[in-house]
């Protein structure tokens, strides 16, 4: 007997927009500003994610998602700003079902909710989990060449965040060839060079997010 393939991709996907559009909508109602964080393992999400914690304060809160353990988690709520976990067990990337669960441990509204995903370039940039912007973090000792050879996360995110500024002098990374590879996949990216040691380009990430919120919630 013939064997018969079953594609189930596309229906996993549509499951999870559907799932998706509710987060963003119930996020929207609740003027809460939703950025999804996309990175390889060790460019910095979870350093980022604490520089802005200590000039956001309570405002902010981050769903984390990690393979094993709370750690990053943990990092953060030393900041005194709220912290859900997600363990996946496995799975390489959060889908909306997931964040969706995690939302029912979210107390009160803080302004900014921060996404950390899992740490890979490739499977999470196809699940959308309700975000109204994705940041794609690309840190100086991975190479400029990362956009060409991870062009989906270039292209599905709305800011690039180029981290570990302050190795530039120590590491072959060539910033203008790796914004010009991004720009090329993507020319409507936003892009700021940051150092969590030196604080370089926290300011403009913190206006950034200040301009965003206020275009999402004019009335707010």
């Amino acid at each position: 007997m013939a064997q018969k393939r079953v594609v189930l991709e596309e229906g996993i996907l549509k499951s999870n927009d559907l799932l998706a559009q509710k987060v963003r909508e119930d996020l929207r109602r609740r003027r809460i500003l939703v950025t999804n964080l996309l990175s390889s393992p060790g460019a910095g999400k979870t350093a980022l994610l604490e520089a802005l914690a200590q000039n956001l304060g309570p405002q902010m809160a981050v769903i984390v998602g990690d393979v094993q353990t709370r750690r990053d988690a943990e990092r953060l709520e030393r900041h005194g700003i709220q912290a859900v976990q997600i363990v996946t067990g496995g799975t390489c990337h959060l889908e909306a079902r997931m964040v969706l669960r995690a939302l029912e441990e979210l107390q009160g509204t803080p302004r900014y909710l921060f996404i950390e995903n899992v740490g890979n370039l490739v499977c999470p940039a196809g699940f959308d989990l309700g975000e109204q912007q994705r940041w794609v973090l690309l840190s100086t000792p991975e190479g400029d060449d990362k956009p060409l050879k991870y062009p989906e996360a270039f292209l599905t995110s709305h800011v690039l965040v180029i981290t570990k500024m302050d190795l530039v002098p120590h590491v072959p990374f060539d910033v203008d060839q790796a914004e010009a590879y991004a720009r090329s996949l993507n020319p409507r990216l936003r892009i700021f060079h940051t150092s969590v040691i030196t604080g370089e380009g926290l300011e403009a990430l913190l206006a950034h997010l200040e301009h965003t919120y206020r275009s999402l919630f004019p009335d707010a």
